[in-house]
């Protein structure tokens, strides 16, 4: 085992933290938890007192042989990052930051997976554990620092994407990858229904692509592996050599695509896998961009919310409104949940925020 030295930075304030939970839940006042705040544009606006993690920091147990790091929740992403690199590491899921002051535990509350998600696994499929402090302000661990840990339910894994409704998160523990060895990025100019069929046809034969989106008339992939296979692929799909940059443009939303200027809404689409074009009255090509071999979608529309939602639902799928990264978001960012799903949720949280003081809102207007 190898354990990292303590850092400068390192700081443990649950304490604290957990001092504020109890004091909001005897006063039943709500809690905006803050992280870095790069990614307050997703979801509703929160009303409530701010409570930051920023100062809740460190690398609390590191072991590179085994694969597996935790750390505290206030812990800058790009801190992270740079330790697991030093050590050919990364983390799988590629999550975006939004920004430099990103932190571990936004990124696990907001659940948000960067370009390889299809090949590698989504935020959720890494985390092994949780601590987190409860409304009553007591810390609590879920699950913990192996793959195989099922006894019963799995609430470290129901904080991901929770959005900090559910709890504070303090720490989490993540299963990491060793780096590629080769990488390779090529951008092929061919129409999308080209693109959608040649990715059908790929994947299903072992090649090493990591990343696949459409936009603008061409398939931009990247391929990682062993030097031999890149090499090998590389050869057999050809292309021109694209950039490696653009998956970090891409994971982080700086392309032209993504624009502040363009005033129209801004909406995730989620659907399943060769899904084809959605039926949508007006919307030209140039107004998607096709992520995740086209599992994600990128729109920009100004379509009624409900005929974009009809659409995906009828495909399968679901939309989300991410508005102006200028403010919190449209006021209904999230689909409507169906009322079976609403009751579960609604049930959930009254069991684990009875008095509501998490982040009320934040998901759903009645949550």
């Amino acid at each position: 085992m190898v354990e990292t030295r303590p850092q400068p930075t390192d700081q443990d304030i649950s304490e604290a933290l957990a001092e504020r939970v109890r004091r909001a839940t005897a006063e039943g006042s709500p809690l905006r938890l803050v992280g870095g705040d790069t990614k307050a544009f997703y979801g509703r606006p929160v009303d409530g007192e701010p409570l930051s993690t920023r100062e809740h920091r460190g690398i609390t147990y590191y072991d590179p042989v085994e694969l597996i790091v935790s750390v505290r929740s206030g812990t800058p992403l790009a801190e992270l990052e740079a330790t697991l690199a030093d050590n050919g590491q990364m983390l799988g899921c590629e999550p975006p930051h939004f920004g430099a002051d990103a932190t571990v535990g936004g990124m696990v509350a907001t659940g948000l997976s960067g370009p390889r998600r299809p090949w590698a696994g989504s935020v959720r499929d890494f985390v092994l554990g949780t601590r987190v402090i409860n409304h009553e302000g007591h810390q609590q661990r879920f699950g913990g620092e192996v793959m195989k840990n099922v006894a019963g339910y799995d609430l470290s894994r129901l904080m991901v994407g929770a959005q900090g409704t559910l709890g504070l998160i303090t720490e989490v523990s993540l299963k990491v990858l060793p780096r590629p060895g080769a990488s390779h990025s090529l951008r092929l100019e061919m129409p999308l229904a080209d693109a959608q069929a040649r990715l059908a046809e790929w994947g299903r034969h072992p090649l090493p692509i990591t990343a696949a989106a459409w936009h603008a008339d061409a398939l931009h992939l990247r391929l990682e592996g062993g030097p031999s296979s890149v090499a090998a692929t590389r050869e057999r799909l050809g292309g021109d050599e694209l950039d490696a940059d653009f998956w970090t443009a891409l994971r982080e939303q700086t392309l032209d695509f993504f624009s502040r200027e363009d005033a129209r809404a801004l909406w995730r689409l989620s659907l399943p896998h060769n899904t084809p074009s959605l039926a949508l009255a007006g919307v030209q090509e140039a107004d998607l961009l096709h992520d995740w071999a086209g599992t994600q979608r990128w729109l920009r529309s100004d379509l009624p919310a409900d005929t974009i939602r009809e659409a995906c639902a009828r495909a399968g799928g679901h939309a989300t409104c991410l508005g102006s990264r200028e403010g919190p978001g449209q006021p209904d960012p999230f689909m409507p949940l169906e009322p079976v799903v609403a009751k579960y949720h609604r049930n959930l949280k009254a069991q684990l925020d009875p008095k509501g003081i998490f982040n009320p809102g934040r998901l759903y207007a009645e949550l």
